[in-house]
């Protein structure tokens, strides 16, 4: 396994501060896979050294997600009434993707641990290592190399992190390193089959249906390299479907031959959610997703605006249209 032993190290003498401290884990709005996972095991782990560790967030855990809570709470903003305690964010790019209410209440941070290339280091101490797979790698790693105590539940959490981070394992992020790391979490409880069967084999009738809305909104763009679908508001209502069922819809969109980026538009409340893929590195989403004040990964990137869907489809398509031509110049 290919381990952070000098991060690690300043890692553990950064949680050496903590000792007597309260600790609140904060992960990003909408949470998914990686998020709720790396929460859980950091906030688990963080008890086991006797710090006083909760795990926060703007959004509750997606029905899918909840059963790798454990016995470790997710608290929501309005169940916490500490002013004075230390925040630790993981898997957030930026302060702001804690959620406004978050961010206002608590503006500094002690603790960034993230994997995004764009990530702002906003924090006293920030540990973005952006060649990792996911924030559960880097937590995992950091777990073995400290020897800090790794249970069943702290386990299957930080697999679940890396498994839905690396698209089952198919993302170019996977390595050797990764399921090295994978078979040590095997090794402290993990069951692949557990996680596989709680991500994808409980399929709700209207995920399906919501599913099919999806597709049938297919726009293909720039002789096919793009495919651009969205989700309306009403489709939820149709279907009786919220927008965590929309989850990882967006590889749909990718998997097509041919297409070089795919893109998911959701809208709802009058506001529009974006997310970017693309099949290799070079396309960095990431900066394709700044243009909107987005951000993430070189191949996987969100963004929010404040438009209607037919107002923004044009500025869209522009802005991709503008970001192909400088993939195509080589000038990343």
């Amino acid at each position: 396994m290919t381990s952070f032993l000098s991060e690690s190290a300043t890692f553990s003498q950064t949680l050496d501060q903590l000792k007597g401290e309260t600790v609140f884990v904060l992960g990003h709005r909408r949470p998914d896979g990686d998020c709720i996972g790396s929460q859980v095991a950091l906030t688990r782990v963080l008890q086991s050294l006797g710090i006083n560790a909760r795990a926060v967030n703007a959004d509750p855990s997606p029905r899918t997600l909840k059963k790798f809570l454990g016995d470790t709470e997710l608290l929501c903003p309005g169940d916490i009434d500490d002013p004075d305690a230390i925040i630790i964010t993981v898997d957030c790019a930026d302060h702001a993707r804690v959620g406004e209410q978050l961010k206002d209440r608590f503006p500094k941070v002690f603790l960034n641990i993230d994997h995004h290339v764009s990530n702002t280091k906003f924090a006293e101490h920030n540990f973005v290592l952006s060649d990792a797979s996911a924030t559960g790698e880097i937590l995992a790693k950091f777990f073995f190399d400290c020897g800090y105590k790794v249970d069943k539940t702290t386990a299957e959490a930080l697999y679940l992190g890396i498994c839905t981070d690396t698209g089952q394992f198919c993302y170019a992020g996977t390595n050797a390193s990764v399921f090295e790391v994978c078979r040590l979490l095997c090794e402290a409880g993990c069951n692949p089959s557990t996680v596989s069967h709680e991500l994808y084999e409980r399929e709700k009738p209207g995920r399906i249906q919501l599913l099919q809305r999806f597709l049938a909104s297919f726009r293909m763009e720039f002789q096919d390299r793009v495919c651009i679908g969205c989700i309306h508001e009403e489709f939820y209502q149709e279907t009786g479907t919220k927008p965590e069922d929309a989850e990882d819809f967006v590889d749909y969109a990718r998997s097509l031959e041919g297409v070089e980026i795919g893109v998911l538009v959701e809208n709802r409340n009058g506001k529009l959610k974006g997310s970017f893929r693309a099949k290799d590195k070079k396309f960095r989403v990431d900066l394709l997703a700044k243009e909107f004040n987005g951000g993430g990964h070189a191949c996987a990137a969100g963004f929010n605006v404040d438009s209607a869907f037919d107002d923004f489809y044009p500025k869209l398509v522009n802005a991709v249209g503008v970001h192909l031509e400088v993939v195509n110049g080589k000038g990343f």
